[in-house]
């Protein structure tokens, strides 16, 4: 789906990506656009004819709700708002993130309960379009009162200060403005709490998994399949029957792609003489499958998120309404982001003990799967990676919405921690990228030494893709190289296109 999005009331992870990854263009549909006008010419109305205070409005901020803010003062707060909470630190958020909350952040305030003037909102599409990326920290929310940090530094360019990477380059924002002959936005009442007040920076993140853990998942079932062929396990645990009988969706789904991928292979024609194989193999359709239903409610609870408006104070105009509540708190991110770091996690558990048994000297394979052990180590140290890495995703598993520090002399005295969840879960993504990554080293290795025999033809096109970029071991070699290789295959490949259909999710 290319060409222009046209902003309307829905969103989905399918336009999201292609803003993110296709740089495609977005726009104000003639609905969204009045809807913006609407609510500011309300706002302005309503501050015109009412000198009681409202949050944010006219008032300080925080546990400052209680000070009156003079009428002249009202733009100079909102600026001061954004320099004050600009106050992020860490390592830089990616391009492909930034763009992710300049398109949410422009969705979110498109349907007109915030109150922005429309050439604030045409500006954050202006830096979309034209791949002005602010520079964003990844430390610094609470996942409350929105992802305040974060969002200050990517609203600054706006205001004329801060940073932003242009063409590839980091540069101030006085120096982009020079450059494209633009001047600052005057940020009008409320606007500066609209602009931080959101779950943008984590819906972000969130949004970002959803879009890569689908090709993910389908990664895991060929990998699995592709070690369990290679340790000469069964395919009984796959007989549908199994799976009707205790009938969750995702197991299932799992059980159904590993007897697809696997027809016709010769080697599940050999005899076997094992009963049964390890869980690791053997439940493949029940731990792959469980993940693969906690991904799809993190999908359904993040496609709510992103079509909402999740700043404060909200504006009802038809309704003659201001309204202080608390559609900025992350909870329901928080929670759901921790679930698929958790899942995620799972994910590169089992995926280790496949390798650990790969590797074992079980079912006539070679201990460490290379000629010669003992002058050879072979893959007797990639286990040991994949065991750190697997050890570090269970410690970064560790729920962030189970903590909550108080803030703002206890007027935000429950927070979310939503904004850790999130880069949480990103850094266990890409940690199980890798472990599936080593799993794919070891497994096309063992089936090499299954020759003559083969696997499945559906198999052995992804054997010969990988072996187009990832070359078979004779003897030890470097093997961090080889590692990275088989990362970056996972990494840079759509599943979907070597095997030429979806596995069911």
């Amino acid at each position: 789906m290319l060409g222009t999005y046209n902003i309307e009331r829905k969103l989905n992870f399918a336009t999201l990506e292609d803003i993110m990854y296709h740089r495609v263009d977005v726009q104000l549909s003639e609905v969204a656009k009045n809807n913006i006008q609407k609510s500011r010419q309300f706002l302005d109305d309503y501050l015109e004819k009412n000198d009681k205070p409202v949050y944010g409005i006219n008032t300080g901020f925080g546990a400052l709700y209680s000070i009156k803010i003079p009428k002249d003062s009202l733009s100079i707060l909102q600026e001061k708002l954004i320099l004050s909470h600009a106050c992020g630190i860490g390592d830089v958020v990616s391009e492909e993130i930034v763009r992710l909350m300049l398109a949410l952040k422009i969705q979110g305030l498109s349907y007109g309960n915030s109150g922005v003037k429309l050439d604030t909102v045409e500006r954050l599409i202006y830096f979309l379009n034209n791949e002005i990326h602010p520079v964003v920290y990844e430390q610094g929310s609470l996942g409350a009162s929105g992802d305040l940090a974060p969002l200050a530094h990517l609203s600054l360019p706006l205001i004329g200060k801060g940073e932003v990477i242009y063409r590839g380059k980091k540069i101030s924002t006085q120096e982009l403005y020079k450059l494209l002959n633009l001047s600052p936005i005057e940020l009008a009442s409320k606007e500066g709490l609209a602009l931080l007040n959101g779950t943008q920076f984590m819906s972000s993140y969130a949004s970002y998994l959803v879009i890569k853990m689908r090709n993910l998942l389908g990664w895991a079932d060929i990998i699995g399949a592709l070690s369990l062929d290679a340790f000469y396990g069964l395919s009984d645990p796959f007989y549908e029957g199994l799976h009707l009988v205790r009938p969750h969706l995702g197991q299932q789904n799992t059980a159904k792609n590993m007897l697809t991928l696997l027809e016709g292979s010769e080697i599940q024609q050999i005899s076997k003489e094992q009963v049964q194989d390890p869980y690791s193999f053997r439940c493949i359709p029940q731990v792959h499958g469980a993940i693969k239903d906690t991904y799809r409610y993190f999908r359904d609870v993040i496609s709510t998120e992103i079509q909402s408006a999740t700043d404060n104070p909200t504006i009802f105009p038809d309704e003659n309404k201001i309204l202080s509540g608390g559609n900025f708190h992350g909870e329901p991110l928080a929670l759901v982001l921790d679930f698929i770091g958790i899942a995620l996690s799972e994910l590169a558990n089992i995926s280790e003990r496949r390798i650990y048994q790969l590797i074992s000297g079980k079912r006539n394979l070679p201990s460490f799967l290379v000629a010669n052990p003992g002058l050879n180590s072979g893959f007797m140290i990639p286990q040991y990676t994949a065991a750190a890495i697997v050890s570090q995703c269970k410690q970064l598993a560790t729920p962030s919405s189970v903590d909550s520090i108080e803030s703002s002399q206890g007027q935000e005295d429950h927070v979310s921690m939503g904004a850790n969840a999130a880069t949480k879960a990103l850094k266990i993504y890409n940690n199980v990228e890798k472990v599936l990554a080593i799993e794919l080293l070891n497994a096309a290795q063992a089936l090499e030494l299954r020759r003559p025999h083969k696997t499945s033809p559906i198999l052995e096109k992804v054997f010969s893709a990988f072996r187009e970029n990832v070359a078979f071991i004779n003897e030890d070699a470097l093997m961090h190289d080889y590692i990275a290789k088989s990362v970056n295959f996972i990494k840079n490949n759509n599943y979907s296109e070597i095997i030429g259909f979806d596995l069911a999710i």
